[in-house]
C-alpha cells in the first residue's frame, strides 16, 4: 500500500510539473508574440511613412502557365500520335511618380498565350505554336492636384494585339477631365472630353469618334498578395455601336520566395470587333443576310489564365 501511494504521488507530481512547464512556455510565447506584434506595427508605420514620400514607385508581377505532352500509338483517341503544348504568360507593371502637387502614373498589362497540336501522322497540319490569347494595354495618366482627392488630369491609353494583327485594330484614347482618388490604391478617371482613335487596315467597319472615357483601377500589394483590377470604358457620343469596355483582373499569391500561384481573367464588349469578325467569316454564297450593326451577335469576350506566378 505504501509503494502504491508513492507511485501515485510521483505520477501526480510529474503531471503537475508537465502542466506547469506547458503554462510557462505558453506564457513565454504570448510575451514574445506581443513583442513581435509591436515590432510589426512599428515596421508597418515606417513603411507607410516611406510610401507617403514623394518619388517613384515601380513594381511588377506576372503569371506563367504551360504544359507539354506527347502521345505515341495512343489508339483510344482520334489522334494517336501527337505532341501538344500550351504556353502563356501575363505581366502587370507600373511606374508611378508621386509628388506633392502632381502625379504621373504609367501601367502596362499584357497577356500572351500560344498553343500547338502536331499530328505526327499528317503533313498537312501546323506543327508550330500558334498565338491564341493576345492582349496588350499601355496607359499614362498625368494629374495636377486640386486637393487631396481630386485632380485635373489627362490620359493616354493604347490597346491592341501584338502577336497577330498588330494595330489592326488598335485603339488610342486621348482625353482630359478629372481623376478621383478616394484611397491610395484606387482611382477613377472621369474624362468627358476624349477622342477614341481606331486604327485598322483596308476597308473595315472600324471608326474613330469623340466620347467620354471612364477608367477605374485598383492595384494592391499586401504582403504575399498582389492584385490588380482595371475597368476601361469608352462611351461614344456619335453612336452606341462605337462604344466599348474592357475589364481585366490579375491575382498573384507568393508561396515560396518569389514564386506562387497566379490567376488572370478578362472581359470585353466591343461591337465593332464583333461585326468585323462576322464579316470576315461571312460567305456571300450562303444566302444568309450580310452581318451589320443591327443583326450581329455581340457576344461577351472573355479569357482566363491559371499558372505559376512570379513577383518581380
Amino acid at each position: 500500500m505504501k509503494k502504491t501511494s508513492i507511485i501515485v504521488l510521483f505520477f501526480i507530481g510529474f503531471v503537475f510539473a508537465e502542466a506547469q512547464t506547458k503554462e510557462e512556455l505558453e506564457t513565454q510565447k504570448s510575451e514574445k508574440q506581443a513583442k513581435a506584434d509591436a515590432f510589426q506595427a512599428e515596421a508597418d508605420a515606417i513603411q507607410a511613412a516611406i510610401d507617403a514620400l514623394p518619388g517613384w514607385r515601380v513594381g511588377a508581377f506576372g503569371t506563367i502557365g504551360g504544359s507539354l505532352s506527347n502521345f505515341s500509338n495512343w489508339y483510344s483517341q482520334g489522334t494517336p500520335n501527337n505532341s501538344s503544348g500550351n504556353i502563356g504568360f501575363t505581366v502587370n507593371a507600373y511606374a508611378n511618380l508621386i509628388q506633392e502637387k502632381f502625379f504621373w502614373k504609367n501601367a502596362l498589362t499584357t497577356n500572351l498565350n500560344w498553343v500547338k497540336l502536331d499530328d505526327k501522322d499528317s503533313n498537312l497540319d501546323d506543327d508550330s505554336f500558334s498565338p491564341t490569347t493576345d492582349v496588350f494595354n499601355l496607359s499614362s495618366l498625368y494629374g495636377k492636384n486640386i486637393n487631396e482627392k481630386w485632380a485635373v488630369s489627362g490620359l493616354l491609353e493604347y490597346r491592341t494585339t501584338i502577336l497577330n494583327n498588330f494595330n489592326d485594330p488598335g485603339y488610342l484614347d486621348l482625353g482630359v477631365g478629372f481623376t478621383w482618388t478616394p484611397m491610395k490604391d484606387f482611382l477613377v478617371v472621369l474624362h468627358p472630353l476624349n477622342y477614341n482613335f481606331v486604327f485598322s487596315k483596308g476597308d473595315t467597319v472600324f471608326e474613330s469618334s469623340l466620347g467620354a472615357k471612364i477608367v477605374a483601377d485598383y492595384t494592391k500589394q499586401l504582403g504575399d498578395i498582389s492584385f490588380k483590377s482595371n475597368l476601361s470604358m469608352f462611351q461614344s457620343y456619335k453612336s452606341g455601336n462605337l462604344s466599348n469596355w474592357t475589364w481585366t483582373n490579375s491575382f498573384g499569391y507568393t508561396l515560396w520566395k518569389m514564386f506562387g500561384v497566379g490567376f488572370d481573367f478578362g472581359l470585353r464588349n466591343n461591337k465593332q470587333e464583333a461585326l468585323n469578325y462576322a464579316l470576315n467569316q461571312f460567305d456571300s454564297s450562303s444566302g444568309n443576310t450580310e452581318p451589320n450593326f443591327n443583326n450581329v451577335d455581340n457576344d461577351l469576350q472573355a479569357y482566363w489564365t491559371l499558372g505559376i506566378s512570379y513577383k518581380f
